[in-house]
């Protein structure tokens, strides 16, 4: 039995697979926080190289696939999805992750990061609160958000951390938080959703 002690196992997913994204650059940034907390473990997914099929069909290749990528959201307490808009949305290769998957995201918190333009990634973050909904995932309240975030980074090192650098505690303390709750309920009665 694990105790409120014990550190939460986070799988930090990284959304974007688009050939010079910028994704690694707040991944980077979010890795910081993530390592220098002791109530946190980490693993990482990053879809660009998770080489799902584009149909949700079993088979070999899919196999192969899932056989990397699925033991990492299974063995999470807990996620932190880090995503950009596309097209007022959420990327492909994210939803696409996303889709091959049910029980791995099932009664486990989920905190949001986004980047882009003017928008930040926001509108990308509110599909997701309602895709990991469906999937009986618990989206925690607050959230970072980089807007215009290539000009809020100069060499991979944001030039004012201090706003982000507050809100991501905000967001990881919910996440901690949710994570031990929904982990010791499980443990006391299975999720029946």
């Amino acid at each position: 039995m694990q105790t409120e002690e014990t550190p939460l196992a986070v799988t930090l997913v990284i959304g974007s697979n688009r050939h010079g994204r910028f994704g690694p650059v707040v991944a980077d940034w979010l890795l910081t926080h993530l390592r220098e907390r002791a109530d946190l473990t980490v693993e990482v997914v990053d879809v660009a190289e998770v080489h799902l099929p584009t149909t949700l069909e079993p088979g070999p290749e899919a196999a192969a696939a899932l056989a990397a990528v699925t033991p990492k959201l299974a063995a999470a307490d807990a996620f932190v999805v880090l995503t950009p808009e596309y097209n007022h949305s959420v990327p492909a290769g994210l939803k696409n992750l996303i889709d091959w998957h049910f029980g791995e995201w099932r009664a486990k918190p989920v905190a949001l990061v986004s980047y882009g333009g003017l928008a930040g990634g926001l509108r990308a973050v509110e599909h997701l609160r309602q895709i990991f909904a469906e999937l009986h995932a618990v989206t925690v309240r607050d959230t970072v958000s980089f807007h215009n975030a290539g000009a809020a980074f100069t060499d991979g090192h944001l030039n004012d951390p201090t706003a982000p650098d507050t809100a991501a505690k905000t967001m990881l303390d919910q996440l901690v938080w949710w994570g031990t709750a929904l982990r010791e309920a499980k443990e006391r009665r299975p999720y029946a959703g």
